[in-house]
């Protein structure tokens, strides 16, 4: 108490001139609308950008589980156009069993493990057998390829990377229908290479790269790249230089694809091997 009483005692004048200072203010406010208006403007602009920063904060706290929605949502997207593709007229009878004319399904996954620096670089997704997840899966990160599963456990899974010198996939431009394969020199991580293509076929930079779907991983028609750069090899053949659309230094969200036909297709295909 006495502690109060010094200090009142030792701030007085200040005290009674803030105490004057609100008094004045507050008839100036309330008795003229001028004043009045424009404090209230005021506060309600302060109140606003302070609500618009606690929304901001709160965002940016949901941002993860945010984006593994819309992951999610673009996996059922994807699987509900190829289901839509399915249906079109083929030129044969028609089979009313939607699940043996979807051909691949796709599942949401992110990546919990990455390497680019290497010569051959892995991933690990939080994905695995209980999850339906099996070896020889595609993976793309939006609509570009990523890589393929070569190791799976009950919850996680491990795929080879784009980036990985051992890595091979049929690629075509998507221009003129020309294919070749495609693989990592060991360098740079944006960019990969396209060879056997014959120097006799008109090329562009800038022209897309694509998956064929001969390999029965990814489907057909998935981006890869676009061409850089190109030169005449020694062979017959281009070393085309292709820019990756997927940035394996970004990569966090990516789609598991399962070709539900993929068995059937290896074994009829190796009664002719």
């Amino acid at each position: 108490m006495r502690n109060l009483l010094n200090f009142l005692l030792k701030y007085n004048n200040l005290i009674l001139f803030l105490i004057l200072e609100s008094i004045a203010i507050s008839l100036l406010v309330t008795r003229n609308e001028y004043h009045n208006t424009r404090v209230v403007k005021s506060v309600m602009g302060i109140s606003r950008g302070m609500q618009e920063k606690i929304n901001n904060g709160r965002a940016y706290l949901h941002l993860r589980e945010l984006n593994y929605g819309l992951a999610s949502e673009n996996a059922r997207l994807r699987e509900s156009l190829r289901k839509f593709e399915a249906k079109k007229p083929q030129g044969f009878s028609q089979v009313n069993d939607t699940v043996f004319r979807q051909q691949y399904r796709y599942t949401p996954a992110e990546v919990v493990n990455n390497s680019v620096n290497k010569q051959k670089n892995y991933f690990t997704l939080d994905k695995g057998r209980l999850q339906g997840v099996g070896v020889d899966m595609g993976v793309t990160s939006g609509n570009s390829i990523a890589g393929v599963i070569v190791g799976c456990s009950d919850n996680y899974s491990v795929a080879i990377s784009v980036l990985n010198i051992d890595f091979r996939v049929s690629a075509r431009i998507r221009s003129n229908g020309y294919f070749g394969s495609l693989s990592w020199s060991g360098r740079n991580h944006r960019f990969a290479v396209l060879n056997e293509i014959p120097q006799n076929v008109s090329i562009s930079i800038g022209d897309t790269i694509e998956t064929t779907g001969f390999s029965a991983i990814f489907p057909e028609g998935l981006m890869i790249g676009t061409v850089s750069a190109l030169r005449k090899s020694g062979s017959d053949f281009y070393r085309i230089t292709v820019e990756l659309a997927t940035d394996f230094k970004k990569i966090h969200y990516v789609d598991i694809i399962g070709n539900l036909k993929k068995q059937e297709r290896s074994e009829i295909e190796k009664q002719f091997r």
